[in-house]
């Protein structure tokens, strides 16, 4: 049995997100909180669909890695939204959705968590949890978007182990990042919260509104990176993002890269740091 409580959970959301809740579903078990909604009718214009379990078997990350929730490990919760005309900076939903979780976490007393390009939640420089959006479009120029958030709460420290032995980014849990775990009920509704105020911010102001946030917790500004990109790999120093969510890395000539789509294969430690 899911230890989340879908009553529970609506009960606990302000008044503007349930008025624009179409519909909420938790499982107690499921492959993926995202394929699910992805694979059912898009939500009304201006409403949220949300999928959610604590024993997702089968979710995914970017570039179709696997990204697994144990039972009661974590939360993955998934939100659908259709958009009645697809914003031009539609790339960047993914980073303003980060943002909102990060907020979320913050209104219950858990500050600290950082963002790493392009959908990382960083906590003590360990991977805390993830962002992956997907869209689908529909006729008449409107979108469907689903994002989903995998999101760590209490790890076995076998997995962190292994994981640690095969060269993985440390991962970390909310559990001892926070030194206690919130009530999971009263954090998966206030991360439906962000993720339902992102939405409705994105649709009317896109991502420029964003950007001063972003640089307050901008995991990657000046590290020394390498990226691999589709087309190549290159090596320099992040230096924020563009206001369409591109990364910027200052090369080693000097010059300014700004990258769409990539991967970030080693970060070190910021410039000025031992």
């Amino acid at each position: 049995m899911t230890s989340l409580d879908r009553d529970a959970i609506h009960a606990r959301l302000g008044e503007i997100t349930a008025g624009r809740l179409e519909r909420m579903e938790a499982f107690e078990e499921i492959e993926s909180t995202n394929s699910y909604l992805m694979a059912q009718e898009a939500p009304s214009p201006g409403l949220i669909r949300i999928a959610l379990t604590d024993n997702q078997v089968a979710g995914r990350g970017r570039h179709g890695r696997v990204w697994q929730s144990p039972p009661g490990s974590g939360i993955a919760l998934s939100a659908g939204y259709t958009f009645a005309e697809q914003p031009a900076d539609l790339a960047a939903l993914t980073l303003a959705a980060g943002l909102g979780v990060v907020g979320a976490l913050g209104s219950i007393g858990i500050p600290g968590v950082q963002l790493k390009w392009p959908n990382d939640l960083i906590a003590d420089n360990g991977k805390l949890g993830g962002i992956l959006t997907e869209t689908r479009p529909l006729p008449g120029g409107a979108i469907m978007v689903v994002t989903g958030l995998g999101l760590n709460l209490r790890l076995d420290q076998q997995v962190v182990s292994e994981l640690a032995s095969e060269g993985a980014r440390p991962v970390v849990d909310l559990a001892g990042f926070a030194g206690e775990l919130p009530c999971r009920n009263e954090l998966t509704a206030r991360l439906i919260e962000g993720l339902c105020a992102t939405f409705l911010e994105f649709e009317v102001s896109g991502f420029s509104c964003y950007m001063e946030r972003w640089a307050e917790i901008d995991w990657l500004r000046g590290r020394s990176l390498e990226v691999e990109t589709p087309a190549s790999r290159l090596r320099g120093t992040g230096a924020g993002i563009g206001a369409d969510g591109a990364l910027l890395v200052v090369t080693e000539s000097g010059e300014v890269s700004r990258i769409t789509s990539g991967t970030i294969v080693m970060a070190g430690e910021p410039e000025g740091v031992a």
